[in-house]
């Protein structure tokens, strides 16, 4: 365990090393900001009926959070040249189908967690049964914005596409796939090329199209370059599962706001727990080089998408 820490350091200094455009911790709160703002006029007042489970999607939502999502919808905003406006639905979308799976999750029938992001669970804080159903309506909400919102392109063909990417990255191609073969593996030894398929459905899927819909918000991009940010997305959706899963070993409770060493307690077959903490940082190294590697087409304009992937990549302080 000593080597592994002293690499996790090294990497820290890795990454930190990456310049970011001046003004870059301003621009995530800037972002978080935004965000919290965006989120809260979306979801249903906490007195209208039923207040109980709107008070529910409320907590699961406005309960803090990086907003990596979002995030990297604003930061591909910035290197195509859109407005945050043209894209702040989108970004909301994302983070209630995050917040759902996050929610559903934590559930008893799931990985039973007591505590997120320093609170109770919604489970925890409210009952079972809300909770499932303020993760149903999370889910619901998220593809009502896409279909309703009016800041969002008023083109059919945009909003289908937006639909169509979000369904695929939260479903059985995606995220719930990855949720049910994590759940099938739990006990059980996997290769490691199996562990990053997982990680690709489970986590990298919703991350590639945070960067997919902000994308698909400028129509007439190039395909190239729609292809170069789909590049970008795919190994930073694994390197951050990779980095989650280190988390889990080498991170503090207190700063992460949940428990440590749960997936090892439940058998998980992580990528630490298979190719040991070492080379899971080695990984994601070689994944956060591939990925400022496909941004190489946009030059100077996507800045922001290097500095946010370091950022990302760097939680282990």
């Amino acid at each position: 365990m000593p080597n592994a820490i002293a690499s996790a350091a090294d990497l820290r200094r890795e990454e930190r090393a990456v310049p970011a455009p001046a003004g870059f911790a301003a621009q995530l709160s800037a972002w978080r900001s935004r965000m919290e703002q965006a989120l809260d006029a979306r979801l249903p007042a906490a007195d209208a009926a039923p207040a109980r489970l709107h008070a529910a999607m409320r907590y699961s939502v406005l309960n803090g959070g990086k907003r990596v999502r979002p995030m990297l919808v604003f930061a591909t905003a910035h290197a195509i040249g859109l407005e945050e406006a043209q894209v702040e639905a989108a970004a909301c979308a994302l983070e209630f189908v995050h917040a759902y799976s996050l929610v559903h999750d934590d559930l008893p029938a799931m990985d039973d967690d007591d505590l997120r992001r320093g609170r109770p669970t919604c489970h925890r804080a409210f009952d079972e049964a809300t909770a499932v159903l303020a993760g149903d309506a999370l889910q619901s909400l998220a593809f009502q914005v896409l279909a309703d919102d009016p800041t969002l392109p008023a083109s059919a063909p945009v909003r289908l596409r937006l639909i169509a990417l979000l369904a695929q990255a939260s479903g059985t191609a995606g995220m719930a796939g990855g949720q049910a073969v994590d759940l099938a593996a739990q006990g059980r030894q996997l290769p490691l090329a199996e562990v990053e398929a997982m990680h690709g459905l489970k986590t990298g899927a919703l991350i590639r199209a945070s960067v997919q819909m902000a994308a698909a918000c400028a129509p007439d991009l190039p395909p190239h370059l729609w292809h170069a940010l789909s590049d970008f997305g795919t190994p930073i959706g694994l390197a951050f599962q990779i980095q989650d899963d280190l988390l889990d070993v080498l991170g503090d409770a207190g700063v992460l706001g949940k428990a440590t060493g749960a997936d090892r307690a439940r058998g998980k077959p992580t990528h630490p727990a298979v190719a040991g903490p070492a080379a899971s940082q080695q990984r994601v190294r070689e994944l956060h080089t591939a990925a400022l590697e496909a941004l190489a087409p946009f030059g100077a304009r996507a800045d922001a998408l290097r500095a946010l992937a370091a950022w990302l990549l760097a939680r282990l302080s």
